[in-house]
């Protein structure tokens, strides 16, 4: 028996009933705009960030089966502009393990201090297992006088006046873990003054070739 429409009031038709939208079809909107915003953000990071493949080797681990093979990697990443990091990262293929590592880098990013944002404030040692390392600064026009790892680390950092010498172990990941250490010791001439109760003229001015502070010596 067929079912009557019910009269409306006014005379009209009857209003067609309204489609319901599925929650999950809500959701599944709501996802795909996170999706976008995910990959926004990891584009607006690799035009933030440079990142160096500084070593690449192959390991096995031992099972019971015989051995597994695979790839680790080392991976520095900087802005370039004061921040720098490094990262390890192993898997079964070589692209993951570089994901891997550069993930680990972005997530120990420090901030050094850098002097007019292209050399040192003052000379540091780092030492790291049996890596050690020396670093010094350098006049306008020097350039990266450095090898290997470290050269990567000051490229990512920023630096454009360097002088480095590895005086230990050659071992990629040591050296690199020296050279950050001694980087993180370094102290601009506004903390030292901010901590000492001076201003920075006068810090500045005990600098060997000192004279008038400039705010690009005191950042």
């Amino acid at each position: 028996m067929a079912r009557e429409e019910e009269p409306v009031e006014g005379g009209g038709e009857a209003a067609p009933h309204e489609e319901e939208h599925h929650p999950r079809q809500r959701r599944r909107g709501r996802g795909g705009r996170d999706r976008d915003r995910g990959r926004e953000r990891e584009r607006d990071e690799r035009d933030e960030f440079v990142d160096k493949l500084v070593a690449i080797n192959r390991v096995a681990k031992v099972v019971k089966g015989g051995k597994n093979f695979g790839f680790a990697a080392l991976v520095v990443v900087g802005d370039q502009k004061g921040r720098v990091g490094y990262g390890k990262g192993k898997a079964r293929e070589v692209p993951e393990a570089i994901r891997k590592a550069t993930q680990e880098a972005k997530r120990s990013l420090v901030r050094i201090p850098l002097r007019e944002g292209r050399t040192l404030h003052h000379d540091a040692h780092g030492r790291w297992g049996a890596g050690k390392v020396v670093l010094r600064a350098a006049p306008a026009g020097t350039g990266i006088i450095a090898g290997g790892p470290m050269r990567a680390v000051f490229e990512t950092l920023g630096l454009k006046d360097v002088v480095a010498k590895s005086l230990g172990s050659s071992n990629p990941y040591n050296m690199v873990r020296a050279t950050v250490r001694a980087l993180q010791s370094q102290t601009s001439p506004r903390t030292i003054a901010s901590k000492r109760g001076k201003r920075v003229a006068d810090i500045l001015a005990r600098r060997v070739g000192g004279g008038e502070a400039t705010a690009a010596d005191a950042a």
